[in-house]
């Protein structure tokens, strides 16, 4: 009797132990099956992210390639179109298509003298003002009052004195305001260049008392005059302009008669293309 309580009580414990056991298993198994879904569901999204960043990157890395051809394009283009100077300017084909057109019509002997393309560029420059001045003067002033002409890219006007002063006085004459006019017209339409305005005399000395010391003074007077009209009258530039006398040292023909003495009797204007301020226009007109 006994020992069938026992038995009974055995298996009612093995039983609820059993019982324990399997609670505790399935508790332990949907854990596991939540972190399971957790991951699997986390692994899904990361795999998307993976896939939409990798889309992303394609797209940048073939709008790079996009770009970088464009870039080889410009620069070959560039590279073709566009010529760097001795001087570090940068000058297109067009502008020197230009240049061409403009040589073309320029003495052979002198352009055979252009040995760099800042020699071409001077050189167009000179003949540009040449011919703007040739347009004024040619028609209207006597040839031997007036003479133009280019020398080393540098156009030189030489001016009689009677066209400019009185006898023996650095006074403008009345003549002298229409003459100077045109010359300011063409250096103010031309940024690039210079004025040197030099008085040259003959060997006459300076009469005793008068209030010019020499023929340095009446020279130098002489070349101050007209400056300061170009730049009070006629609005140019006073950076521009140069004033300088030679006095009587550097005559044209000997003074040895009264129509040669006449003839060193002169004004030179000399305009100087500033090759630095002409390349730096052409650059910025680009």
């Amino acid at each position: 009797m006994i020992h069938s309580k026992l038995t009974r009580t055995s298996v009612l414990i093995l039983l609820a132990a059993g019982t324990i056991t399997s609670c505790v298993s399935k508790k332990k198994y949907l854990e596991l099956q939540s972190e399971y879904d957790t991951t699997k569901s986390n692994l899904v999204k990361t795999t998307v992210e993976k896939d939409e960043i990798s889309a992303k990157y394609a797209s940048i890395q073939q709008r790079v390639e996009e770009y970088n051809t464009k870039i080889n394009s410009l620069k070959d283009t560039n590279d073709s179109q566009f010529e760097v100077t001795e001087g570090g300017t940068i000058i297109s084909e067009n502008k020197k298509k230009e240049l061409r057109a403009i040589l073309v019509n320029v003495d052979p002997q002198e352009l055979a003298q252009a040995q760099t393309l800042e020699d071409s560029m001077s050189l167009a420059v000179s003949y540009k003002l040449k011919r703007n001045l040739d347009k004024d003067f040619t028609s209207s002033s006597n040839p031997n009052d007036i003479a133009i002409d280019i020398e080393n890219t540098v156009v030189m006007i030489s001016i009689s004195d009677k066209m400019l002063f009185k006898s023996g006085s650095y006074r403008m004459s009345k003549e002298a305001d229409e003459l100077l006019a045109r010359i300011a017209t063409v250096v103010n339409s031309e940024p690039a260049v210079e004025v040197m305005v030099e008085g040259h005399t003959d060997s006459c000395t300076v009469k005793q008392g008068s209030h010019l010391k020499d023929n340095w003074d009446l020279s130098v007077q002489r070349a101050t005059s007209i400056v300061r009209e170009l730049q009070n009258t006629y609005n140019v530039d006073p950076s521009k302009l140069i004033a300088s006398g030679r006095s009587s040292y550097v005559p044209l023909v000997p003074n040895d008669t009264k129509d040669n003495m006449a003839k060193n009797r002169r004004t030179k204007i000399l305009i100087l293309p500033n090759l630095d301020k002409f390349l730096a226009l052409m650059a910025s007109n680009e």
